[in-house]
């Protein structure tokens, strides 16, 4: 197999000076915006949920930008980190450091900077518990999950608790500590994150295979055990946003309105990962679910948003 240093060589070499909106351009998708800003929206939610609304807004802003920072930095040292496995994925090839649009040096001055910042930002502009949750999240997502998703499959369990924590570190944004309902929080998104990137896992299996990736090796190759564990965590995802209803909490029951978009969000979401275990076209069914799962979360977290306003 080919090494990074051998690919990259074959490129088609850089000028000596790259045009500064294109060098800009890369480092805009070094952070993978579009990921970072689900963290964003998330732990804004978090932060939205809790009640009463006592909070400054200037804690609200340091939350949302400090996040945003941290949650770039993450994603610019993970493409940093796995370099060479992009660079021989056909999904990931044409990313900033593969394609040589930004050196690895650069890109990891620049990861550590942004997450440096994020935490700066969010131990001045919130609390001790936001910024030590932020840092657990880059923690766990570099150090554990990054090169654990090359020896286990369950590697996926271990980035879902980086994932699930931007909410949370919203929640402690504007109460000041953890509780049960930021824990709430934090549990529907991970085990929303499971069948969601079960999907993912699958549809892209032969790429991750290339890469060297176990996330798609979970019991045997026709992915039924995969789509059994994405249905598992569907059902248990029901659990969590119910949990709400028959839980004490300082915090008031969520109303009509949470309910009955949970309820049919719920049907919405069982009826693909049914699907996905049961059909003989798993491919179709794996695509279905991943559209399913993206409309799912900001819905579902919308209501309880709207529902604590009205």
């Amino acid at each position: 197999m080919n090494s990074y240093k051998d690919i990259t060589a074959k490129a088609e070499a850089p000028s000596i000076q790259q045009p500064t909106g294109i060098f800009l351009h890369g480092l805009w998708e070094l952070t993978k915006p579009r990921l970072s800003l689900l963290s964003v929206f998330t732990s804004s939610l978090g932060f939205l949920v809790h009640f009463p609304f006592n909070y400054q807004f200037s804690v609200f802003i340091s939350l949302t930008v400090g996040t945003a920072l941290a949650a770039g930095g993450a994603a610019v040292l993970n493409q940093w980190m796995e370099r060479e496995e992009d660079s021989i994925m056909p999904r990931t090839s044409r990313r900033p450091i593969p394609t040589q649009l930004v050196e690895p040096e650069f890109a990891l001055v620049f990861g550590v900077f942004l997450s440096s910042i994020g935490l700066i930002v969010l131990w001045v502009g919130t609390n001790p518990w936001a910024c030590s949750l932020t840092l657990l999240t880059l923690v766990v997502y570099l150090l554990i999950y990054t090169p654990l998703k090359k020896r286990s499959p369950y590697a996926t369990e271990v980035g879902a608790i980086s994932g699930a924590l931007p909410p949370l570190i919203g929640w402690v944004a504007a109460s000041g500590e953890p509780s049960i309902y930021g824990w709430i929080l934090f549990g529907i998104l991970f085990t929303w994150q499971l069948p969601h990137f079960m999907a993912i896992a699958w549809n892209f299996r032969h790429d991750y295979c290339k890469g060297g990736f176990k996330l798609q090796n979970l019991g045997n190759p026709n992915g039924y055990h995969l789509a059994r564990k994405s249905l598992f965590y569907s059902f248990l995802l029901i659990g969590f946003v119910f949990s709400p209803f028959f839980v004490e909490s300082s915090q008031p029951t969520p109303g009509l309105l949470y309910f009955i978009s949970a309820f049919i969000l719920s049907i919405y979401l069982l009826i693909p990962s049914i699907k996905f275990l049961i059909s003989s076209d798993r491919d179709k069914s794996a695509r279905k679910l991943f559209f399913v799962t993206i409309i799912y979360l900001p819905l579902l977290f919308a209501t309880l948003v709207i529902d604590r306003f009205i």
